[in-house]
């Protein structure tokens, strides 16, 4: 059984792959466009550091390894979660009806039959680049458990963001439409944690820790590796337990999915 899963993973991994890139050049394109319009964002606050110094105290190059922990985590995550974060047109088209007929787990299909290829070589591809640019200049020492602990907290920060996608699809059972609370709860979210929450208000803080912990995907770790002195003003503990808040927070979404599959009723398209 197991290896026949793992099969049909790889053949759906296979299909998708081909259909996504069936025109290289479009597909190039595509996946350029996506990164051009991110990095447009950093070139901004390059410029902006150049002329200021710091934002809250951290350089140019300490922003760049904090953005490249977002674009990175995000570019894995959308590989197998871009089925739940489209699920809402899969329900109101009647597409996960098909997904219930299917003797495969309801899940298991929603991640591996779609995969945004484009949206991950994009994403992916700036955050491994401003990983490359800024790694050897902020004073990490990429020794044996520095590298461990980044490799265990881009995997956390890939069930952060998956989680949140989890949450919101079990939601679309019940509201059909939830793109108003996608936009609210993500990619807003999002936005705030390309940046130090420490030079937020306190509610924005509060938010990106304990509500939509963005803070765990990339500031905390960050933190971890550079140690700078905002810092002080949260526990300790948070630098370790990516992986872990991670890990609850899917299971938590897994098991709201699974209540949630016993009250769909197709939207009748």
């Amino acid at each position: 059984m197991k290896s026949d899963t793992l099969h049909m993973m790889l053949v759906y991994t296979k299909t998708i792959m081909k259909a996504w890139f069936q025109y290289r050049s479009n597909a190039l394109l595509s996946s350029l466009t996506v990164f051009l319009r991110e990095a447009t964002g950093i070139v901004v606050i390059y410029f902006t550091l150049l002329k200021f110094g710091t934002l809250g105290g951290w350089n140019i190059y300490e922003m760049l390894f904090l953005f490249s922990l977002l674009f990175l985590t995000y570019g894995i995550m959308i590989i197998f979660f871009t089925g739940l974060r489209d699920f809402g047109k899969t329900v109101r088209d009647g597409g996960f009806d098909r997904f219930i007929l299917r003797p495969r787990g309801l899940l298991f299909q929603l991640i591996f039959t779609n995969a945004d290829w484009f949206a991950a070589v994009g994403h992916g591809g700036l955050g491994i680049a401003l990983f490359l640019i800024s790694a050897g200049r902020v004073g990490i020492q990429w020794n044996a458990v520095n590298i461990l602990y980044y490799l265990f907290t881009v995997m956390g920060g890939v069930l952060i963001q998956g989680a949140i996608f989890l949450l919101l699809a079990a939601l679309n059972i019940y509201l059909l439409e939830t793109n108003s609370l996608k936009e609210l709860f993500y990619w807003n979210m999002r936005k705030f944690a390309g940046y130090p929450i420490s030079i937020f208000h306190k509610a924005i803080q509060v938010c990106m820790i304990y509500v939509v912990p963005f803070a765990f995907v990339n500031y905390f770790p960050a933190q971890y590796l550079l140690r700078k002195p905002d810092m002080a003003q949260y526990p300790q503990l948070y630098l370790y337990i990516t992986p872990i808040v991670g890990i609850v927070m899917y299971l938590a979404a897994y098991g709201f999915w699974k209540y949630s599959l016993k009250f769909y009723k197709s939207s009748g398209n």
